[in-house]
């Protein structure tokens, strides 16, 4: 029988996707606790600066990162502003495009980062990692970047129309 999107899912799905739900709940309570605690940040935060680490430039543009980290627009612009006040990161028109903001990683940023990475990655393992055996952490490893792809397959968000509100006409 295939299973279609009309289909329920059966007691085993449904299990599954609440302990994932769980997990990753737990996991990034762990996580927050961690940041905050070492360096003063929130995860949306964490994932700006480790975002930006990993660039070849130490920059990005501002939809890129939304789209990345999963984030609303604005809720990266407000994160953008604080961490800006805080020094870790500048921001700055495109070159090529004015309308786009490009956002580069400042030398705090770095170090900051740097710094709570060994905790991070601490929390990481002994929450989720040290329960694992090799081939839990092998299947993960392959399974999840195929779930990722499929879910990405979606147009980002920074790409889809926006909705008429106030004051807006559609296009």
């Amino acid at each position: 029988m295939a299973v279609t999107n009309d289909t329920p899912l059966d007691a085993e799905e449904f299990a599954a996707y609440l302990a994932l739900r769980e997990v990753a709940s737990l996991l990034e309570h762990g996580v927050e606790q961690q940041l905050r605690e070492d360096g003063g940040i929130g995860g949306a935060q964490f994932g700006i600066l480790a975002q930006l680490y990993s660039s070849p430039t130490g920059q990005a543009r501002m939809t890129d990162l939304a789209d990345s980290l999963v984030y609303s627009r604005s809720g990266l612009t407000y994160q953008a502003g604080q961490m800006e006040k805080a020094g870790l990161i500048t921001r700055a028109p495109g070159e090529n495009d004015e309308r786009s903001v490009m956002v580069e990683l400042t030398p705090a940023g770095r170090e900051l980062l740097e710094r709570v990475m060994p905790g991070h990655l601490e929390v990481v393992r002994q929450l989720f990692f040290q329960w694992l055996s090799r081939d839990d952490v092998l299947g993960l490893a392959d399974l999840m970047p195929r779930l990722r792809d499929h879910m990405r397959t979606a147009p980002p968000r920074s790409a889809k129309p926006r909705r008429p509100g106030p004051g807006r006409s559609p296009r």
